[in-house]
């Protein structure tokens, strides 16, 4: 911390002068703006506490340097002529997608966005941020998220060795599914024909293609946009010949029993798509089914679901891959089939 002058700017008229004296230049920009008894105390430059002393009441106090202070901190600074409740509601957490950052932000902040990406992009260092609105919504799980600062929504996500290029406000990209990705890459699949029922824009399609061993991975996926992504995300990670790319519902995937490794990346209506999984499975290969259930009731219900689709299976281990609601969660259940179908 070092030993600043500041000036007491009265808490009610901060939200207009603080950017006035920022702007002027009187405001150092590189020292923590901290509040006292009603008063912003806002530390001035050196060469213009004179100036500031015409105006305020000045005082002497202790400050951390800009370079000291945390991303988060450096956002409150930049935005303190913002009223209180709004800096109160502001994002503490944010994910990049390569030089985009996407925050998700509350009502109350509704009104300031234009401001709030700005100072975003300048503390994050990256030349777009996005506003998660209100999710994932619909079959082709589309994200609502609009642009508060910059012009460019895709760029390129590298996650465990793999490069994931999409645009944050036309597909999804499940963060909380990473540890899941990295199991993808860590498995042998030496030799395996795959087949990912939902591949979206490559998630486990491209670790299992570019470091499990796979021979051939089937990728099918309806959405057109995540599709396009998916084809340039094969290219970017020189698995062109080792994926097969396939627009379309993969309940129209030709051929039965082919397959070494099914991949149901899907959530909430996955127990639809089972019997298409089925029938491509060959007799002992292995069905990763993800699905959301009340915590505690997945196991009954994973044995429920294979069940009524299949004649002999064994599940192997069941997951957790996140929480999903309230007493809720995502799993993923490792299933392997025996050669007795339904």
């Amino acid at each position: 911390m070092k030993k600043v002058i500041a000036a007491m700017v009265p808490e009610a008229s901060a939200h207009s002068v603080i950017p006035e004296l920022v702007s002027r230049g009187i405001a150092d920009r590189t020292a923590k703006i901290s509040r006292k008894g009603g008063y912003k105390l806002v530390p001035i430059v050196d060469e213009r506490i004179g100036e500031a002393g015409e105006m305020f009441h000045l005082c002497e106090t202790m400050a951390h340097s800009i370079e000291r202070m945390k991303p988060q901190e450096r956002i409150i600074l930049g935005l303190a002529h913002l009223p209180d409740s709004v800096r109160a509601a502001l994002p503490s957490k944010w994910e990049f997608v390569g030089d985009v950052a996407v925050i998700r932000l509350p009502e109350a902040c509704e009104d300031y966005k234009e401001d709030i990406g700005k100072v975003y992009a300048g503390v994050l260092g990256v030349k777009t941020v996005c506003a998660d609105v209100s999710g994932i919504s619909g079959e082709f799980r589309r994200p609502s998220t609009e642009i508060i600062y910059g012009t460019e929504p895709e760029s390129v996500r590298l996650e465990n060795g793999i490069l994931y290029d999409f645009d944050v406000t036309r597909v999804m990209f499940a963060s909380g599914n990473t540890d899941e990705r990295m199991r993808m890459r860590s498995m042998d699949c030496s030799g395996e024909t795959v087949v990912d029922m939902f591949a979206g824009i490559g998630y486990f399609t491209l670790p299992i293609a570019k470091f499990s061993g796979a021979r051939k991975v089937f990728a099918c996926e309806k959405n057109p946009e995540s599709y396009g992504f998916l084809l340039k995300n094969i290219r970017l990670n020189g698995v062109v010949g080792k994926v097969i790319p396939m627009l379309g519902d993969n309940r129209s995937i030709p051929g039965s029993r082919f397959a070494d490794r099914i991949l149901m990346g899907y959530v909430q209506t996955t127990a639809t798509f089972l019997p298409k999984a089925i029938s491509m499975i060959r007799p002992g290969g292995i069905i990763h089914y993800h699905d959301t259930f009340p915590a505690g009731e997945q196991e009954q219900r994973i044995n429920e679901i294979f069940t009524e689709a299949c004649d002999g299976f064994e599940v192997l281990d069941i997951r957790e891959v996140k929480s999903f609601a309230p007493s809720v969660s995502h799993y993923v259940a490792d299933v392997r089939i025996s050669d007795r179908f339904a």
